[in-house]
């Protein structure tokens, strides 16, 4: 971060942006970090770090002004994060994760301590998961399922009806791409690191796009230099 009076809260302040009132849903901000060639991981899975230490210190402040810090199963089994606020001062925010079957294992991090954990899945999961779920000490919300997983406008209305009214989703891919081709974004924050892998996972899937001119429209909110990394918040427009 550039200039002696440039914090990561007031980085992340204006990364954020001031937040859309929507009826049913909460405000939803897509948050990853990439490589310049737009991959979010190696080929085998592996992505620490992406960013550097001052950007993952915005991610942190970031996730302290939203109300709830969201990532799919697939990212809490593999990545095991812990979705806290450490980096910077401020509270941390209700942990979500989506999870059709309750396949998040007992030991994650994100079942552990403070703040509380709320898993969104469907009526996929057995009854000796949701058992088991709950004796970790999460909370289990049951929404309709959806092709490949959950109902994503139900599982934000479960979370809007809750009080829940910022969200920062930080991946993975299926669910970044799942939430652009429902429509259901509404800023996307990225961290775009100086450095080129090739093949390895994409930030972003499939959406069925098949003219440059029908891709999903953005504007520029602002953009922030972090050492070499560059950070850049754009608008979904529509």
């Amino acid at each position: 971060m550039t200039g002696t009076a440039t914090t990561a809260e007031s980085v992340a302040a204006e990364l954020v942006g001031p937040f859309r009132a929507h009826r049913g849903r909460p405000h939803v901000v897509l948050k990853y970090a990439q490589t310049l060639d737009g991959r979010i991981a190696a080929v085998g899975g592996d992505s620490k770090w992406i960013s550097c230490e001052p950007e993952r210190a915005v991610s942190h402040a970031v996730r302290a002004r939203c109300d709830a810090v969201v990532v799919g199963s697939g990212t809490a089994v593999r990545d095991d994060p812990r979705l806290d606020v450490r980096l910077v001062p401020g509270e941390s925010p209700l942990r979500v994760v989506i999870d059709s079957t309750l396949r998040t294992p007992t030991g994650a991090q994100v079942l552990s301590g403070p703040p509380d954990t709320v898993l969104i899945t469907t009526a996929r999961a057995s009854a000796a998961d949701r058992e088991r779920i709950s004796r970790a000490g999460a909370g289990i919300r049951e929404v309709p399922a959806a092709p490949g997983g959950v109902d994503l406008p139900a599982a934000l209305a479960v979370l809007h009806a809750e009080g829940i009214r910022s969200v920062m989703v930080e991946g993975g891919a299926r669910l970044l791409t799942a939430l652009l081709a429902a429509e259901l974004a509404d800023r996307i924050v990225v961290g775009i690191a100086p450095r080129i892998i090739g093949t390895g996972v994409e930030a972003i899937g499939d959406l069925g796009v098949h003219r440059v001119a029908d891709g999903i429209a953005l504007r520029r909110a602002c953009l922030h230099s972090v050492e070499d990394d560059v950070l850049v918040a754009y608008d979904v427009l529509g």
